[in-house]
């Protein structure tokens, strides 16, 4: 396992749920919500120098049958942009399938008001795309997700 903390994003169409995780690697917590109509990249940039990032994961929203479909195209277009932006740090896309279905039971099941706590769930979100991303590579010893 590498050692560093990561950033992790849920790139929604109007807000984009970010989490980290300890430089160990072993827990992700929420950090923000952003406004996706904004200059998100430079919080991003703000983000990544803040916590010493080695890595952004980004949640791809593939369908179910894990091919990519309208939102993991424009998901695609984003990183791209944040890449261009971030050069220096790697991005990697991580499938994110059901993460906000998962974030949104664990907000009910929490006694929470889902509907009250948007910002909340896509957070939540994040932290469910880099724990999946973060057990990848404690399983295999490689980077989970396709590299940009």
């Amino acid at each position: 396992m590498r050692a560093g903390v990561r950033l992790a994003l849920d790139m929604g169409a109007k807000r984009i749920g970010v989490a980290r995780c300890d430089r160990e690697g072993i827990m992700a917590l929420p950090v923000d919500t952003l406004d996706a109509t904004a200059d998100w990249i430079e919080r991003v940039r703000a983000l990544v120098t803040e916590y010493d990032a080695i890595e952004i994961v980004v949640g791809n929203p593939v369908s179910l049958r894990g091919t990519d479909e309208l939102a993991s195209t424009s998901v695609r277009a984003r990183a791209a942009m944040l890449h261009e932006a971030l050069p220096e740090v790697p991005i990697r896309l991580v499938d994110e399938r059901l993460t906000t279905a998962t974030a949104l039971r664990q907000l009910r099941e929490a006694g929470r008001d889902a509907r009250a706590a948007k910002s909340r769930i896509d957070a939540a979100a994040a932290v469910g795309i880099l724990e999946f991303a973060l057990e990848i590579e404690r399983r295999s010893g490689a980077p989970a997700g396709e590299a940009l």
